[in-house]
């Protein structure tokens, strides 16, 4: 940007809009410089989380597009040998792109320099929050010491100001703030363990409690949690040695931002988890990786997306799995326990006004009891949202299961049918009277064992028409509670008191900014906080009683109805296997009868032809058939015989096929 009377260098020159233009101008007579910087009309990322709204953090989406911006912001800096030395929250500006979406830009390089990575600095600059440890002793601290800094100073801000839009808070906090103990504050961040990413004193002169990974407050996925918290480990790093440089810390930025994310509900532990990984994995990798976060090991793992199996070859690229979303997700199948949502009470996070008018308080008060109440909204929706999802899954399994019963008793039927025919020749009947023929007493009993399979695919029949009936019933059910899911009003109760909360912060924002109030504002401001007090206990005890209690409710229930679909799902693979084995064994019968069949009308004609065809009295009263009567049957029944067999290959040849199909998951 070239100013009037003087030159400025223009960080962003065009190529990367990640930057914001700025540069210096002289003012007249007085050569005084003055920074210019680009305007940028939705403020601040730091204007962003101050919003009650995100008073614990970004949501997952609005996150990202922070890391990339910053991640391409800085690495532009870093390919043009420049380091920033006050990055923070404030120093990142929001606009709103031509379709809306946010875009962030590195801003205010009023103390930028130019430093090759191996180049070291002396003079201090930055926020004191953000500020690397070395460099926070000497110019917060005013400790003497000649320490020189180096680029990876940048890298400390990145990893606060990165925690900060995480969590909406500061990673390094003492008892009183940051501001008020100091000491305290340079103690954490010095004595912080290797791996630590979080550290706060609860009590005066209490001890430091570490954490390694993000809060459960947090808006994140564990997916997006799993791939940021070891990149904020290793750059809140105290010792520069210790610490990653920029080439690591954009390699692994850049990974994360080039995955995809893959929505897989959990429909036993009724959990929605966010799967990163590369197009270019496996499926393998993505078993791994849902393994990870469910516990469920990839030969567990059985999938149902939109109503349909999805058989997932681990060998082949990731690329081929379904595009999913939060409403949409692949339905994974375990035989785990229903856990729900882990989340913290909002509630817990409430602050309580003080009693006296006191604005800057009431202010704070209001703002933090506005956010927690913004944390209930979006944990609400997320407990609808599981409810919905466990529904949707458990219809969608249900279908399956009907699926598979109606091919199951088609194939009986069909079986039935068959035998049904043989069994039904009363011609051959006559002919078991005919006791010099040994052959047929064997037939007789192949037709005896034929009856007994009839019988058994009868019963079969018969019990997967129950369960089907059993499994229509609780689909009716599913239907009666998802209505009962939509016609949920909760959600618009807890918007409606954080609108008028929301109408009554505004308020004590306008009046702290005053010197103070007139007696009649005072009273109105004390009714206020009455009010403002009376809404937030109202939208609290409607989450709790309308949001937590009927979650719970519903997962007791999910818990019962997971149990019944798992004992029917067994129940129709069983009768199933019946049904196969039925099947085959007739076939064997069929076969073995039409053989005897064949051997005896073989010999009929070889005694015909020798005019030795032996007749005995009959043992019934039934007259004996002649020869030719009798060669006649059993050419008919030896033909018939083979249709048979012929048929009862076709329908073995259909539940090969079935069984190839991959069975309903265990649930």
């Amino acid at each position: 940007m070239q100013g009037a009377g003087g030159s400025a260098r223009e960080w962003n020159d065009g190529q990367n809009q990640y930057l914001s233009r700025e540069g210096f101008l002289e003012e007249g007579g007085s050569r005084q410089k003055v920074l210019v910087m680009e305007y940028c009309s939705s403020g601040s990322l730091l204007s962003v989380l101050e919003s009650p709204e995100n008073a614990f953090g970004l949501p997952e989406d609005e996150f990202l597009v922070v890391l990339r911006c910053v991640v391409a912001g800085m690495n532009h800096l870093r390919e043009n040998g420049i380091v920033h030395r006050d990055i923070k929250p404030g120093n990142i500006m929001r606009l709103m792109g031509e379709e809306g979406q946010s875009i962030y830009k590195l801003t205010d390089f009023g103390a930028a320099r130019e430093l090759d990575d191996d180049e070291k600095f002396v003079s201090v600059y930055g926020t004191e929050e953000y500020l690397h440890p070395d460099m926070y002793e000497r110019a917060v601290l005013r400790k003497p010491q000649q320490k020189a800094f180096g680029v990876t100073v940048d890298l400390w801000s990145i990893g606060v100001t990165l925690y900060h839009a995480a969590t909406g808070s500061l990673p390094f906090i003492p008892f009183g703030g940051p501001r008020r103990n100091k000491e305290m504050m340079y103690r954490i961040t010095t004595e912080k363990p290797a791996g630590a990413i979080a550290g706060t004193q609860r009590r005066e002169n209490g001890p430091l409690e570490w954490s390694y990974t993000l809060p459960i407050t947090c808006q994140l996925s564990l997916g997006l949690q799993s791939q940021l918290v070891p990149i904020l480990a290793n750059i809140l790093e105290v010792e520069q040695a210790k610490c990653w440089g920029f080439d690591q810390f954009f390699a692994e930025t850049s990974d994360i931002l080039q995955r995809v994310v893959v929505h897989v509900f959990s429909l036993s532990q009724a959990v929605l988890h966010h799967i990163y990984i590369h197009t270019h994995n496996t499926i393998a990798t993505f078993q791994e990786a849902v393994h990870k976060q469910t516990s469920v090991a990839p030969r567990h793992q059985e999938y149902l997306f939109e109503g349909h199996l999805c058989v997932l070859e681990p060998s082949i690229s990731a690329q081929h799995i379904a595009h999913t979303t939060a409403s949409s997700p692949l339905t994974l199948f375990s035989t785990a326990i229903p856990k729900g949502l882990a989340f913290r009470d909002p509630a817990l996070d409430v602050p309580k006004f003080v009693p006296k008018v006191d604005l800057q308080a009431d202010y704070n008060t209001a703002k933090g009891v506005l956010g927690a109440g913004y944390q209930a909204l979006r944990l609400a929706r997320a407990l609808l949202d599981g409810q919905e999802l466990m529904l949707q899954g458990l219809h969608r399994v249900l279908e399956v299961l009907q699926a598979t019963c109606r091919r199951t008793l088609e194939v009986a039927r069909t079986s039935l049918l068959f035998l049904s025919s043989s069994l039904g020749t009363e011609r051959f009947n006559s002919m078991a009277g005919t006791p010099e023929i040994q052959e047929l007493k064997a037939a007789t009993e192949l037709r005896s064992r034929l009856r007994t399979l009839a019988e058994v695919l009868s019963r079969c029949s018969q019990n997967i028409m129950e369960t089907q009936e059993s499994l229509s019933s609780l689909r009716r059910e599913l239907v009666k509670s998802r209505d009962q899911v939509h016609e949920e009003r909760s959600i618009q109760q807890i918007q409606c008191c954080l609108d008028k909360m929301n109408l009554i912060y505004k308020q004590f924002k306008k009046s702290r900014m005053r010197p103070g109030l007139s007696y009649n504002e005072e009273q109105i401001h004390k009714l206020d906080k009455v009010n403002f007090s009376h809404l937030a206990k109202r939208l609290l005890q409607v989450f709790q009683e309308e949001g937590v209690q009927k979650y719970q409710a519903s997962l007791v229930t999910h818990g019962k109805r997971m149990r019944v679909v798992h004992e029917t799902r067994n129940h129709v693979r069983l009768v199933g296997c019946s049904v196969a084995a039925c099947n085959t064994e007739a076939q064997g019968v069929q076969e073995s009868l039409s053989k005897i069949l064949e051997e005896l009308s073989h010999q009929l004609l070889q005694d015909r032809a020798k005019g030795t065809l032996a007749s005995s009295p009959p043992i019934s009263p039934h007259p004996s058939p002649t020869p030719k009567d009798l060669l006649l049957h059993m050419q008919e029944l030896c033909e018939g015989m083979k249709l048979l067999a012929s048929d009862l290959l076709d329908n073995n040849r259909i539940i090969e096929r079935l069984s190839r199909v991959p069975a309903a998951p265990d649930v």
